[in-house]
């Protein structure tokens, strides 16, 4: 049989991810220093590793509602009544515990995007922005974001069409790290809600806000501003537990019960023992792990902004950094110079339609990270006109 034959289409259209080759290609190094990491250096909180381990031992190991168990989800919307002020659950607002925020991204594109809607997301991007919008038969539309990685209300507005169904704003972002304002955000929803699109808040790093990102100690989110936008958040990268796929949905209970029927015949529910981990979020103290990594930060910025355009990260663990022009290369040709190093950096184009920037993770323990940027810093040094010692 000819399998290769049978393969869809759609299949077929997507490219195997970037960073996935960045690892296989790393496999066949000795020990390097991985700068490319997407998830926490820390250990999930014992408190939350012990309510699952008492969550499989007490039989919680089979299917839940599709929304998720009602524990759970007494305790998210508690958590959104008290965190962005809704007024949940109503006959207008609801929420769904989702496989990961990817899968409460998947079922979004799935219940607002047909064959030839558009979906506008910024660039650069996560990853899976395009790749779902190309799945689900719709088209993504990039908001060029260069340099400074803010997407504005005055970016977007040019780019919505008749066929615009979803603005999708990620902030902190991934790969930049900016966060964007308070004001920034309000004005993204108001064209949203007066141009009748969906307003699609994707906030998987909101824990992770330095204090630098944060307006009147809270991080920024349209969610205060309005019910009227689907926003998107999860525990993995919180609590450092991303394999354990866990994020929810919350916003319009029509747009809610639509993701919800998608995901009964998709993802069925989200894993049952780890919707019963939610009930010692309250108990851990993530303080630490914050300003730890606003600590690593600072180190990025302090050893690179002086040989390159560095574009302030005020949340998630990630720096966007310009390879220079004057150094003549792409993003990818210095990847492959760092790797030749021994450090694994994730060149931009594969969150971007340029290829001038790479991805720095600093989720890595601190002497690690301070021997890996002291070789990027070499490599930057090196053809800069700095002196390299």
């Amino acid at each position: 049989m000819d399998v290769q034959g049978l393969i869809s289409h759609r299949a077929r259209s997507l490219d195997a991810s970037g960073i996935r080759r960045a690892f296989e290609r790393s496999a066949r190094l000795f020990d390097p220093i991985n700068l490319s990491i997407g998830q926490p250096d820390f250990e999930v909180p014992e408190a939350m590793r012990e309510v699952v381990k008492s969550a499989i031992d007490e039989g919680q190991n089979g299917y839940t509602m599709t929304q998720g168990a009602d524990a759970p989800i007494a305790l998210l919307q508690a958590h959104l009544r008290h965190d962005v002020g809704w007024n949940i659950p109503s006959e207008n607002t609801d929420v769904l515990l989702t496989a990961g925020t990817t899968g409460a991204i998947t079922l979004a594109f799935m219940a607002l995007l047909n064959e030839g809607d558009e979906a506008i997301i910024p660039d650069p991007y996560f990853v899976v922005y395009p790749a779902l919008a190309e799945l689900v038969g719709g088209k993504a539309v990039c908001v060029d974001t260069y340099p400074d990685f803010r997407m504005t209300a005055a970016r977007v507005e040019p780019l919505i069409t008749e066929r615009t169904k979803l603005v999708m704003v990620n902030s902190p972002g991934n790969p930049s790290g900016v966060v964007l304002s308070e004001a920034e955000l309000i004005e993204l929803e108001e064209l949203c809600r007066d141009r009748g699109v969906v307003l699609i808040s994707d906030e998987i790093y909101d824990a992770f806000t330095y204090s630098d990102g944060l307006e009147n100690g809270q991080f920024p989110t349209p969610a205060r501003r309005t019910e009227e936008m689907l926003l998107i958040r999860g525990m993995g990268k919180t609590y450092g537990c991303t394999g354990w796929r866990l994020g929810y949905a919350a916003g319009p209970k029509v747009l809610i019960d639509e993701m919800a029927k998608l995901q009964q015949y998709t993802f069925v529910c989200a894993p049952s023992i780890v919707q019963a981990s939610m009930s010692a979020i309250a108990s851990v103290d993530l303080r630490p792990y914050i300003d730890a990594y606003e600590k690593k930060r600072d180190m990025v910025v302090q050893a690179l902004s002086p040989y390159t355009n560095l574009t302030h990260p005020s949340g998630a663990f990630y720096a966007f950094v310009e390879v220079p022009p004057e150094l003549g290369e792409t993003a990818s040709q210095f990847a492959d110079r760092a790797m030749e190093d021994n450090v694994i950096v994730i060149p931009g184009h594969i969150f971007s339609q340029r290829d001038t920037h790479f991805r720095v993770s600093f989720a890595i323990d601190d002497e690690r990270l301070a021997k890996g940027l002291e070789i990027l810093q070499r490599h930057l040094k090196s053809r800069t006109g700095h002196p390299a010692s």
